[in-house]
């Protein structure tokens, strides 16, 4: 396991659509692996391959609740309901927050690690990370669909 190097806006990999993983095996334990250490080191409750520069159709989440790391291979959205919004951050635009719209409940479809299809329901915050997440899979930056975009107020240490 290892922690890699986050890619930062305006590189271009987040801005491609990732490839739809077809092999299951060593290399993409790795690249889950290490895509969980990663968004533990840098404090973050999600991360999407191509944050690494990897465009593969890989995630992975956790938002501190009862579900803990959830990892997901081709995921994809297969039912949405009702709407929230709320303020995001991304690993990848440092320094920025946006008030963005998500679907306030959803149903994400996908893999896990050994190719086992399986679906979850998320609502909350844990659908918005997902919905985050996925729009990374596809290119999409949450500053170019946010209702507002500001700069993060930096508490100083006492």
């Amino acid at each position: 396991m290892a922690i890699r190097i986050i890619v930062h806006e305006p590189d271009p990999v987040l801005h491609e659509v990732a490839k739809e993983v077809t092999k299951f095996n060593a290399n993409l334990h790795k690249l889950l692996d290490d895509m969980a250490d990663t968004m533990y080191d840098a404090e973050g409750v999600g991360l999407a391959a191509p944050q690494i520069g990897v465009l593969k159709r890989v995630i992975v989440v956790d938002v501190g609740d009862d579900n803990g790391l959830i990892e997901m291979v081709n995921p994809e959205l297969v039912e949405m309901e009702g709407e929230q919004l709320g303020p995001e951050g991304c690993l990848s635009i440092p320094g920025l927050n946006g008030d963005v719209r998500r679907h306030q409940k959803i149903k994400v479809k996908g893999m896990d690690r050994n190719g086992e299809v399986f679906e979850m329901i998320a609502e909350d915050f844990l659908a918005r990370a997902f919905q985050h997440e996925i729009d990374h899979l596809n290119g999409i930056l949450f500053t170019s669909i946010a209702d507002s975009v500001y700069e993060i107020q930096r508490q100083g240490k006492e």
